[in-house]
């Protein structure tokens, strides 16, 4: 019974990101929406980026569940016999994360749950990191890996986000030079995307 509860909790858990991913995706291009469905757009990107918090969520439930029901097939890739490495690999982590989040998030305002055609380019730690959430939310994933001591939701965790970030900037910088013009290209010049530039461009 743990076996099959382990398998469901698994594809339920691969599910989630792949439903994250994609409609996170979707509501992060409103101009070109808007562009065939008119004003609506906005309102339906605001909907999708909602299913994609909830399929987020529902990734973190899965991973907690991988506590009481791992894959045996993988249960011994543990990351130490002392569940203290983990844990505090997990921590150091977390914590410089959640801070960036959370500046990240003030900065954004209520953008980052309801986009807005209103909004205008974000001030605060955008000027120094072009997609702040980014560098604090996805690490959190590989975070939660080392807390629960295990190789292969750590190794999930890095391939998911090595392989969607790149696809999720391109999408959404396409939209936001819909959306601002040359104001974004110039700012992408003289912005790292996920880290500070060590020295900008003259623009």
């Amino acid at each position: 019974m743990s076996m099959i509860l382990a398998i469901i909790n698994f594809i339920s858990l691969s599910c989630a990101l792949f439903i994250m991913a994609y409609t996170y995706t979707i509501s992060i291009q409103p101009v070109k929406r808007s562009e065939k469905r008119g004003e609506k757009a906005w309102k339906e990107c605001k909907t999708y980026r909602s299913i994609a918090g909830l399929a987020e969520l529902i990734s973190i439930i899965n991973l907690i569940i991988w506590i009481w029901f791992p894959l045996p097939v993988v249960n011994e890739w543990k990351i130490s016999s002392n569940i203290w490495v983990g844990i505090i690999i997990g921590i150091c982590i977390i914590i410089p994360c959640s801070i960036i989040m959370g500046k990240a998030i003030k900065d954004a305002g209520s953008e980052t749950l309801s986009p807005s055609k209103d909004s205008v380019m974000y001030g605060g730690i955008y000027k120094y990191i072009r997609h702040p959430q980014t560098i604090g939310e996805f690490p959190t994933f590989v975070a939660l890996g080392f807390l629960l001591n295990s190789w292969l939701l750590v190794l999930i965790s890095s391939v998911y986000i090595i392989c969607y970030t790149p696809i999720m900037i391109y999408y959404e910088e396409k939209d936001l030079i819909r959306r601002f013009g040359e104001i974004y290209v110039e700012y992408k010049k003289r912005t790292g995307a996920l880290f500070p530039k060590l020295k900008k461009n003259n623009v």
